[in-house]
């Protein structure tokens, strides 16, 4: 019997060999920017630095400041376009808070090696060339980004794409596609189908990707309950496709809690599916070694496709996904959201690059991260389990309440509402950095204690399911 792998590769590979006959198979092929090489960085480096604790330009990513006028209107929940007064005036008065609302996980945004690769690489290069990286845009410096990361991730190659929302788009088209090629191009049976099988929380470009993929007729969603394997293997056991696909986010941005990563690995060697997971929340942050939620549960050889981003705990921006050289070649000739998109800048490319090696050896960032975790949880009593913590509260107007409660008492926590997550069950979601300390947290959870009641507080929802 064949291993989802195995067979998996088996169809990537015909679909491969249609797009081919057809003569639409795309190629990258890197733009060399000659004047001064992009290369792994080295201890001898002198624009390569890294520190063995927190340094003062490291809270920058966490102390932000917001003009008097701005505030005014949050507390009194009046609607703004950003453009209220003249940003920056001499005039204006600033009020000074501590971010609990960002995901720049690790706090490297601000690092100044990281800084010094944009800064050389537009200084070099400019911009980069400007165009899809299909036409012009892929330079050296994106291959070189796109190695490092399908390192970190233990696959055999990487695909970057403007942002994680892109990447989760051009995913799920590719996927879809592969039902139309080998139905010849046309409209697959329903034995030729794709069944997609995407827990109830999934992020927003994963629905969104799917529901692209649904017009194309080739695939057939099944939602199963969040997190709930017993759902999950009912569904997989009563169908009866062969090209079976399972999507979830890795850790779940509105509740925090971890998909079940050696439950769905067992599942995988039961039935057979493909696996993909979205780590955006995950990469850098978990693993010993940074490489995300899979390498924390011991299972990255049982995930087939992992989407990441480094717009998050990487600090940069952007999207990537860490695959084969097989997946990797059908979605850079199907993926629209990466086929139609202009490749990122080259000083964003270096900047990812940096951040990755950063991320790597300054390992005590991501101690302290998970030392703020504990610190939530000894200070308030509430179970947590990761960086993401989501207070659930019930109505809107209890959430918004509270977020205004906590800008008085200096701290920026949004208020989550609906679209973003189904009625009554609005939150404030609590996001932790390495570089927030424990006075930051006493403080917080002191102004926290005076506007909510922790007993009563949920954090996550179980009834609250997203639809596609």
């Amino acid at each position: 019997m064949e291993t989802p792998s195995a067979c998996w590769d088996n169809w990537v590979g015909e679909a491969l060999e249609t797009l081919y006959s057809l003569k639409v198979l795309r190629s990258l092929r890197p733009i060399c920017l000659r004047s001064s090489q992009p290369r792994e960085f080295g201890a001898d480096d002198d624009a390569f630095q890294v520190f063995d604790e927190m340094q003062h330009w490291d809270r920058s990513s966490v102390e932000v400041e917001i003009a008097e006028t701005t505030f005014s209107r949050w507390m009194h929940d009046t609607p703004s376009s950003g453009g209220d007064g003249e940003a920056g005036a001499s005039y204006e008065k600033f009020k000074k808070l501590i971010l609990f609302s960002g995901n720049d996980y690790l706090g490297l945004s601000s690092h100044p090696t990281i800084g010094k690769a944009v800064a050389k690489a537009a200084q070099e290069h400019g911009m980069g060339p400007r165009g899809s990286a299909l036409i012009c845009g892929y330079t050296n410096y994106h291959r070189l980004l796109e190695s490092s990361l399908a390192d970190l991730k233990k696959k055999e190659d990487c695909l970057l794409c403007p942002t994680g929302f892109a990447a989760n788009m051009a995913l799920m088209t590719a996927i879809g596609s592969i039902g139309t090629l080998l139905a010849g191009n046309s409209i697959p049976s329903e034995d030729e189908k794709i069944a997609v099988f995407s827990d109830a929380l999934n992020h927003a470009s994963i629905i969104d990707g799917i529901r692209l993929t649904e017009r194309q007729k080739s695939v057939k969603v099944y939602v199963y309950r969040h997190c709930d394997m017993s759902h999950l293997n009912m569904l997989l056991s009563n169908c009866r496709m062969r090209k079976k696909v399972v999507v979830t986010d890795s850790l779940f941005s509105m509740d925090g809690d971890y998909a079940p990563m050696v439950e769905l690995a067992d599942l995988r060697k039961r039935h057979g599916f493909l696996l993909v997971i979205d780590d955006a929340h995950g990469t850098f942050v978990c693993g010993k070694n940074g490489g995300g939620v899979a390498e924390e549960f011991n299972c990255e050889k049982d995930v087939d496709i992992c989407i990441g981003t480094l717009s998050k705990a990487a600090g940069c921006h952007g999207g990537f996904i860490a695959c084969s050289k097989k997946w990797k070649l059908l979605i850079q000739s199907r993926g629209r959201s990466f086929i139609f998109s202009t490749a990122a800048l080259v000083p964003v490319a270096a900047a990812g690059h940096a951040a990755i090696k950063v991320a790597k050896l300054e390992k005590w960032r991501r101690e302290a991260i998970w030392n703020r975790v504990k610190d939530f949880h000894l200070l308030t009593g509430i179970p947590v389990t990761s960086h993401i913590i989501s207070l659930v509260v019930g109505s809107e107007d209890k959430a918004l309440q509270a977020s205004r409660h906590l800008l008085q008492s200096g701290f920026h926590v949004t208020a989550i509402r609906p679209p973003t997550v189904p009625p009554n069950s609005c939150r404030l979601r609590v996001a932790l950095s390495a570089v927030h300390t424990r006075e930051d947290l006493e403080n917080l959870a002191a102004a926290l204690s005076r506007c909510i009641n922790f007993q009563d507080t949920r954090i996550y929802d179980s009834n609250a399911y997203a639809r596609l």
